[in-house]
């Protein structure tokens, strides 16, 4: 299910994207074996990662949790999929008493809408049930980074702050290993069993909340298979007789055939991040930011062939004006794509796989010939595509280190809750509210009212989450399209030499590579050539890149590499 996610932007930018995942409970695969030991210290000065023996006895034991079994498993890193109707009488208990001890939390957090007022009947609900009483401090998540770097350079912290990944720039990281607590003493090995919906979230998360050589994250897991999907009007492409395209150069033919500017049709949006994907471009999305070994040489993304050439065919798409007029306004533009794809202005956009659900429902009473669907990713020459696994978590909840060792447990007593499985009376709770109040039933599918659209919003569930699960019981059949979706996918997923470690780079280097997105999006909006990429990435290597890459190689030779690794 997508409890109500955050509005997209017109063009596919990391934080709108992650955004709208944080609040649609995407999907986390665990197992990976763990690589060697590389200490970074507790400073974060100097930046690292741990792994291997030394991750090992930080890490939380994996007990799966067989509260419910889902409908459909979990295969090749997708999530799993609950595609029957809801049976409120039927779900199942996973928090059979209150591990709170009844004491007050203050929780900060980026938000994205209008946050209810604190003594809602969402949040009394939620308190009552865990045993804490939980105070929310939400932020408006556009602008959160700016609200974050001013509270953790401040001396009063929140008992507990949200991270999300891609606010995690400049000196945050440093802040993280020196702000917050070792939850280590609490959830390591065994410890971790005292709150069983934890001990049911992947390994492989958990090793990514290791920050500083201590576990210091609660984690919201996430599929490592791309979360970027390119959406596509299934109805309009049956219509109109158009064939989903299986190559680059068929889709920029389908384009062509597609565009009329006059009767106001365009055939997509900006399919950068789908270009990416389609020419085997080395994962960007999060820290390490690019880096893998290619032919046994350490090389960043923006050094690539595939890289320029994927940049380069979504430059054609924009010169030869298949792209909707919406979307060469870039990052500046803040409208919504949603009502111009259901208009029929343009038939084809990537974004983030919540937004297969959310465009299906919004559409769903208004126009039932509405039909969304996604493209598989092609191989840019046609054949199977190379993507590149990414992170399997990339939220995260901390703990003050000033919080009393009563705190801490409360704060585990709110993760082990709103970590609890679908299908179970914890899961509704978070996600829906109360029966009655903010939601009812109707044919197994819980319909949220007002009072539900407005109280029962993306507060809770930052807090950590379940191992990754898709479930929409009103459209069970997305949900399906969406789990199967990831399975093929994931099945020409691999895992690079930096797959599952938490790694700070040293702050002398963290701001280098910040300004290739708008160059990216310069270029493909003709703004810019291809010859203006080529001599930043030559002032990036001269500026720091070189020096960058030994200190990645050096981690890799003390932690040995993932690289190549199946994504199943």
């Amino acid at each position: 299910m997508t409890p109500n996610a955050a509005p997209a932007s017109t063009g596919p930018s990391r934080r709108s994207f992650l955004a709208s995942t944080a609040v649609a409970a995407a999907a986390a695969a665990g197992g990976m074996p763990l690589l060697t030991a590389c200490d970074s210290g507790d400073s974060g000065s100097r930046g690292g990662t741990t792994s291997g023996k030394g991750a090992r006895r930080l890490l939380p034991s994996y007990v799966a949790n067989n509260v419910v079994s889902p409908d459909i498993p979990a295969k090749n890193g997708s999530a799993v999929g609950f595609t029957r109707p809801l049976d409120l009488a039927g779900l199942e208990t996973s928090v059979p008493k209150k591990l709170g001890k009844g004491g007050k939390v203050s929780v900060m957090s980026p938000f994205w809408g209008s946050p209810p007022k604190q003594d809602n009947a969402y949040y009394r609900a939620m308190n009552d049930l865990i045993g804490v009483d939980v105070v929310w401090q939400n932020q408006d998540g556009n602008t959160y980074d700016q609200k974050l770097g001013a509270v953790l350079a401040s001396s009063s912290i929140p008992d507990v702050v949200v991270v999300p990944g891609w606010n995690m720039g400049g000196k945050i990281p440093s802040a993280i290993t020196s702000k917050f607590a070792d939850l280590g003493p609490y959830l390591s090995g065994d410890g971790v069993k005292e709150y069983p919906n934890l001990a049911a979230i992947p390994t492989d998360a958990w090793q990514r909340s290791i920050f500083g050589g201590r576990l210091r994250g609660l984690p919201m897991p996430a599929s490592y298979v791309t979360n970027i999907v390119p959406l596509y009007r299934q109805d309009l492409f049956d219509k109109e007789g158009y064939e989903v395209p299986r190559s680059a150069d068929e889709f920029l033919t389908l384009a062509k055939e597609i565009t009329n500017a006059r009767s106001k049709r365009w055939a997509c949006g900006d399919m950068k991040w789908t270009a990416f994907n389609a020419f085997g471009v080395l994962s960007g999305g999060e820290k390490p930011l690019g880096w893998d070994l290619v032919g046994g040489k350490l090389v960043n993304r923006v050094e690539t062939q595939e890289y320029l050439e994927a940049l380069e065919w979504t430059r054609k798409l924009f010169a030869g004006g298949y792209v909707h007029p919406d979307f060469e306004l870039g990052k500046s533009a803040s409208t919504d794509p949603g009502p111009k794809f259901a208009a029929g202005e343009f038939l084809i956009y990537n974004n983030d796989i919540s937004q297969w659900y959310g465009r299906a429902a919004e559409q769903a009473t208004q126009n039932p010939d509405f039909k969304v669907s996604g493209m598989d990713v092609f191989g840019h020459g046609g054949g199977h595509p190379t993507l590149w696994a990414t992170q399997p978590a990339n939220i995260f909840a901390f703990v003050s280190k000033k919080a009393s060792e009563s705190v801490v447990r409360d704060v585990l007593a709110v993760a082990n809750v709103t970590a609890a499985p679908y299908g179970t009376k914890e899961y509704m709770l978070t996600n829906y509210g109360v029966e009655g109040t903010h939601y009812t039933l109707k044919d197994g599918v819980p319909v949220k009212n007002d009072k539900g659209n407005n109280e029962v919003m993306n507060a809770y569930v930052m807090v950590a989450s379940p191992a990754p699960t898709l479930a929409h019981p009103d459209l069970p059949d997305i949900t399906r399209a969406q789990v199967e979706w990831q399975q093929r996918m994931g099945a020409f997923t691999r895992k690079s030499a930096f797959y599952g470690m938490q790694i700070t780079e040293p702050s002398r280097w963290t701001n280098l590579s910040n300004d290739f997105e708008q160059l990216e999006d310069d270029i493909v909006r003709g703004h810019k050539k291809i010859a203006d990429m080529q001599q930043a990435v030559s002032d990036w290597k001269s500026k720091g890149g070189d020096r960058l890459r030994d200190w990645y190689r050096k981690i890799l030779d003390e932690n040995g590499s993932a690289a190549g690794r199946p994504g199943h």
